[in-house]
């Protein structure tokens, strides 16, 4: 019975004209799904369902959301994220052979060709899992790329919380064959159309290309514009992390993220969402805040 697949043009192209017609006519389609995004059951005979494909370098996941969520879409993941994913769906799909009564699980995995990712257009540190820091306290020495810690959390926007994410570097970070130690980590952002922050009531803008990955309930990147076009990782965590429900749920009704940026040894790991907030404000009246509303791809 033919699901009610969306596969678009980006998605088809990635598969092929004749594995997307076996998708539409549920040759490889389940009736039933987890979505990716919102995490909740979705029945592809029933609602509109897109087709998003996460692709790696030398392998590609397919996996299903309910229409409303998000578009059909591909986006780039770290090949070694892909792998992760086929290694639990195998253990999904093999835990529920044993157990009939079990939903079909979510993502079915395929083997399909990819393109490796190009580039990163603009100079990130080393990318690390998040919240990230050096346990001696210690930052980094000069020529040395810093490790970004990435703090997730609602942040008020008048009476609206945002989901929002606190990048902050472990240690000073410099232009490209910058070796002085001189911190230009705020001045790199704002070159790539971030702004500085005023204000944390107020939104920022959305800056064009960049987006924020979360994937099977786990931030997995952020992404950034590519030279040769479409999005690379600017940052990407080693392990997929797991946000809270309430940020989930806030950044998929307002389908985007703020990402807040500091320089190092300005906000510091915050256990609650007040102090982080506490610890933001002081930032910004400091002019040590820059900032940028990002759309979600893939979630």
């Amino acid at each position: 019975m033919p699901r009610m697949l969306d596969v678009s043009d980006e998605v088809r192209s990635e598969i092929g004209d004749d594995e997307a017609d076996r998708l539409l006519g549920g040759a490889h389609a389940p009736d039933n799904y987890e979505c990716t995004s919102c995490r909740t059951p979705g029945d592809a005979l029933l609602e509109p369902t897109s087709t998003v494909l996460f692709v790696g370098d030398e392998t590609a996941v397919l996996a299903f959301a309910h229409a409303r969520c998000i578009p059909s879409q591909v986006v780039p993941v770290a090949e070694e994220q892909l792998a992760g994913a086929v290694r639990s769906i195998s253990q999904a799909q093999s835990d529920a052979s044993a157990d009939a009564a079990r939903p079909q699980p979510p993502l079915p995995a395929q083997a399909l060709p990819a393109q490796a990712l190009p580039a990163q257009a603009v100079p990130a540190p080393a990318p690390a899992p998040a919240p990230a820091s050096d346990p001696a306290g210690r930052t980094g020495a000069p020529g040395q790329a810093a490790i970004l810690g990435i703090t997730c959390g609602l942040v008020l926007h008048g009476d609206t919380g945002h989901a929002s994410l606190v990048v902050e570097p472990t240690g000073p970070v410099g232009r490209p064959g910058n070796t002085t130690g001189e911190d230009e980590f705020l001045d790199l952002l704002q070159d790539a159309g971030f702004q500085p922050v005023a204000d944390l009531d107020k939104t920022p803008d959305q800056l064009p290309g960049w987006s924020v990955l979360v994937a099977m309930g786990k931030l997995h990147a952020i992404l950034q514009p590519a030279a040769a076009g479409g999005s690379t990782g600017w940052w990407q965590a080693h392990q997929p992390l797991q946000v809270t429900d309430a940020w989930r749920f806030a950044a998929n009704q307002l389908g985007e993220v703020t990402m807040y940026a500091v320089p190092a040894g300005t906000v510091g790991r915050q256990p609650r969402e007040d102090l982080l907030r506490q610890a933001l404000e002081r930032a910004v009246a400091l002019g040590q805040v820059v900032s940028a509303s990002l759309p979600l791809a893939g979630t």
